[in-house]
């Protein structure tokens, strides 16, 4: 059986939430779609980005030319729902930070097809990381209260808006209807009840999701599902014989270690593509590296007989 991939162009694709892919066979890295939407009159790109279960940033870089607070009727935006899949295990929960993005691998069973769904996130900002590595869904909790920790307790004190000991459920809860709470602790997959800050770095190291994104993951993550928090500015895949790149942003506390991107990619291209015969296209891989877009794209043509396809 051929795995096809979605990959179509869809102009006024009806709204939808998270979507499930089916899960790639092991040399094949890309899910999901390329589409553009027209901006009703009352639109602004944060609504679109909601109504398409997309972040704020990662619809921004890929309309830079939109205006963020009126696009204007009729204007055509561009949905960036495609992805290559983080370079890890595709187990249980993956994080990747710069893309403000969470995959969730769905476990196959006898009855059921093994699945991928992927869902935009805030991270925390650059002075309150959500830190990297391994972790596990310790605990699962429906309408939680919230317990300020004693550090941001300090910080509101500070900005002269000091918090309560115990914030009860309720729209007031910044942890919204539902947490999963991680085996780091002091850390939590959350609901928020600021959802336009969605995919972008505000929190306080928590990872926040849309409310209907967790609300659709919460009853069917198991506690003791692996998280894998990564770092991949970079993400390289392959396609039938076609190698994608797709490029976020450096995390700002990278960009202060003077991380060069461009090095960082070729060193990864040369090794992807070695003993493959594969052409570069360099000015499509420089105009990535430019744009930041998150969108990925091809980057190499093979030869093979004499013939390019």
């Amino acid at each position: 059986m051929h795995y096809i991939l979605l990959f179509v162009l869809l102009v006024n694709v009806p709204p939808l939430w998270a979507v499930s892919y089916p899960m790639p066979p092991k040399d094949i890295d890309l899910i999901g779609y390329s589409g553009t939407v027209s901006a009703h009159a009352k639109d602004t790109l944060l609504d679109i980005a909601r109504r398409y279960d997309m972040g704020q940033n990662e619809i921004l870089l890929a309309n830079p030319d939109v205006d963020r607070w009126i696009p204007g009727q009729g204007t055509k935006v561009v949905l960036p729902a495609r992805f290559i899949l983080p370079r890890v295990e595709r187990k249980g929960i993956v994080l990747n930070l710069p893309e403000m993005r969470l995959y969730y691998f769905h476990r196959a069973g006898p009855e059921k097809t093994a699945m991928v769904t992927t869902y935009p996130v805030s991270v925390g900002r650059m002075d309150w990381n959500t830190p990297l590595g391994k972790a596990r869904i310790e605990k699962k909790h429906k309408d939680p209260s919230w317990r300020p920790p004693e550090s941001l307790k300090r910080e509101a004190a500070a900005e002269g808006d000091p918090l309560p000991d115990v914030v009860p459920p309720g729209p007031d809860n910044p942890l919204g209807r539902y947490a999963l709470r991680l085996s780091i602790p002091g850390y939590l997959i959350h609901s928020t009840n600021k959802p336009y800050g969605v995919g972008m770095r505000v929190t306080h190291g928590c990872v926040r999701m849309y409310p209907e994104d967790i609300e659709e993951l919460f009853p069917i993550i198991p506690v003791h599902t692996m998280v894998q928090i990564v770092n991949q500015p970079i993400k390289l895949g392959w396609q039938d014989k076609t190698l994608f790149l797709e490029v976020h942003p450096l995390m700002d506390e990278d960009l202060e270690k003077n991380q060069n991107l461009m090095c960082m990619a070729f060193d990864m291209i040369l090794t992807e593509i070695e003993n493959k015969d594969a052409i570069l296209d360099i000015k499509t891989i420089k105009r990535a590296l430019q744009e930041k877009s998150g969108m990925p794209v091809a980057i190499t043509v093979f030869v093979a007989d004499g013939f390019e396809f």
